[in-house]
């Protein structure tokens, strides 16, 4: 499905980052693997490659934005186009409304700053592609409110409007822009999500999950499933919108 394309996955270290680099691999595609944790993103392309796949691994900071240019100049001068950038880095939201302004900060730069201006850094590149398709990973709690954190409902809601509009300012070069929103994930950052000891962590999980229609958690290899069509030509008539990838909760 992505055979000779180069793709770019952001936090692609772990969680949901991992399984999309790894699914985008398994289908054809060359991925840059980009994230802080360089141990992380090494043991990715080390994996990747040890299936037969492509893949090198960029450590960088999403919160530097000269960071972000050194990536995208990378991708120019290696290959000179890039058919899918999935921008995938996000942290949990700090809990309530009394935040410091690091907290505020954190979210707003790499939730929603980060993405958007990787976007476009990499904007000459996926164009040269003709035919490029750019996923956000948003989240249901930027389609329906969040008791947990309004913050972070706020910088995926706003990723979600953003969609929207790169859509239509990006449609005349051929570029797809697209966001996908998970609901509950079991990933690292889960736990980080409910902001309580171990303990209650599983005690609110169990509560949360029973709200969810189909009753369980989804597994990052099935976000990472939808982002694959988003990437492929399956979707080649698809722009401009969100996906929630949660179970049916947002259906209720």
């Amino acid at each position: 499905m992505l055979q000779n394309k180069v793709a770019l996955v952001t936090a692609g270290g772990s969680g949901m980052g991992k399984a999309g680099a790894e699914r985008f691999a398994q289908q054809g595609a060359f991925v840059y693997v980009v994230d802080l944790n360089e141990d992380a993103t090494n043991a990715v392309v080390e994996g990747i490659r040890a299936e037969g796949g492509e893949a090198e691994g960029i450590v960088a900071d999403v919160r530097d934005l000269s960071a972000l240019r050194g990536v995208a100049d990378r991708v120019e001068n290696e290959h000179g186009k890039l058919h899918v950038l999935y921008n995938n880095v996000g942290i949990p939201g700090a809990a309530g409304m009394d935040l410091t302004d690091e907290e505020w900060d954190a979210l707003i730069e790499i939730n929603a700053r980060a993405s958007f201006y990787l976007t476009e850094y990499l904007s000459k590149s996926l164009k040269a592609a003709q035919g490029a398709s750019v996923i956000f990973k948003s989240s249901t709690s930027g389609i329906v409110g969040s008791p947990f954190s309004p913050l972070y409902s706020f910088t995926k809601g706003g990723l979600i409007a953003l969609v929207r509009s790169l859509a239509l300012a990006m449609a005349e070069d051929g570029i797809r822009v697209n966001a996908i929103a998970p609901g509950s994930v079991e990933t690292p950052g889960l736990a980080g999500f409910f902001r309580a000891s171990p303990e209650e962590v599983e005690e609110r999980k169990k509560a949360f999950f029973a709200q969810i229609p189909l009753g369980r958690a989804s597994e990052p290899e099935e976000i990472a499933n939808v982002a694959l069509f988003l990437a492929s030509d399956l979707s080649s008539y698809v722009t401009g919108v969100t996906i929630p990838v949660d179970g049916g909760l947002t259906a209720k």
